[in-house]
């Protein structure tokens, strides 16, 4: 479960991250980067998803800057995968709802933690 989060921290499991991060299915944070900074393609986050997640939840940052490539959201139809897409605030909301109702489904999270 996420603790808490503001502009440029996450808390995780009682601990802080102050960089981009990608929860697996077991909850664990792991430091996440993109090939450019405001741009999440597919090769930023297929890299992780060898869990075969059911749901995936991406956090574009405070504002909403970074921009989820199309082909993203192709793959994701493609593969059945329910993909959530919001503002890193409403994500963080989404992804501690849903890991706490969805006991069987398998739930990531990659969080921008900026702009």
């Amino acid at each position: 479960m996420i603790q808490s989060y503001s502009f440029g921290e996450i808390k995780v499991g009682n601990k802080c991250f102050n960089h981009d991060v990608y929860l697996n299915c077991q909850g664990q944070a792991i430091p996440w980067q993109r090939q450019t900074s405001h741009w999440i393609d597919l090769n930023d986050i297929k890299e992780f998803l060898e869990e075969k997640p059911d749901i995936v939840i991406i956090g574009t940052g405070k504002w909403g800057v970074a921009k989820v490539s199309e082909k993203v959201f192709e793959w994701a139809k493609e593969e059945g995968i329910n993909l959530i897409v919001e503002k890193t605030s409403l994500a963080v909301q989404k992804y501690n709802e849903l890991i706490s109702k969805e006991s069987k489904a398998k739930i990531v999270g990659f969080f921008h933690l900026t702009c």
